[in-house]
């Protein structure tokens, strides 16, 4: 008998768990944590440029639209992912060497300046 009552004590307490706010109140929190988490990630590998970075973009006329500095960010996140500290990443006709450590662009290069040249002190490449 005391099997047949710890039974009925667990659907107890289960059909209390389901009909139970606060419960459900957590379900809800756990996601718009997910949402939170999901926001600061992003935030930690968005790309900011060195004035050296920026000076060169702009006599270079290099285009940085959105596409490219999503595709910048996600390069950081792959080589930091790598252990990598200072990456060459290539986009279209373009090149940046970005420090993953301070999530910043130390300098770009166009397709014209990428021949015949040599990139040093770098720890790894990504290539989007």
């Amino acid at each position: 008998m005391t099997d047949i009552n710890f039974i009925r004590n667990l659907s107890n307490i289960n059909n209390n768990l389901q009909s139970n706010p606060s419960v459900k109140s957590v379900e809800k929190n756990n996601s718009t944590f997910k949402d939170i988490l999901n926001n600061k990630v992003n935030e930690v590998n968005e790309v900011s440029f060195s004035k050296h970075a920026n000076s060169r973009i702009e006599e270079r006329n290099i285009d940085i639209d959105e596409d490219v500095s999503s595709k910048l960010s996600e390069a950081v996140g792959q080589a930091k992912d790598k252990g990598l500290k200072n990456v060459l990443v290539m986009i279209d006709n373009a090149a940046f060497i970005v420090s993953t450590i301070n999530n910043k662009v130390i300098t770009a290069v166009n397709s014209n300046e990428l021949k015949e040249n040599i990139f040093t002190n770098i720890d790894g490449a990504v290539i989007k």
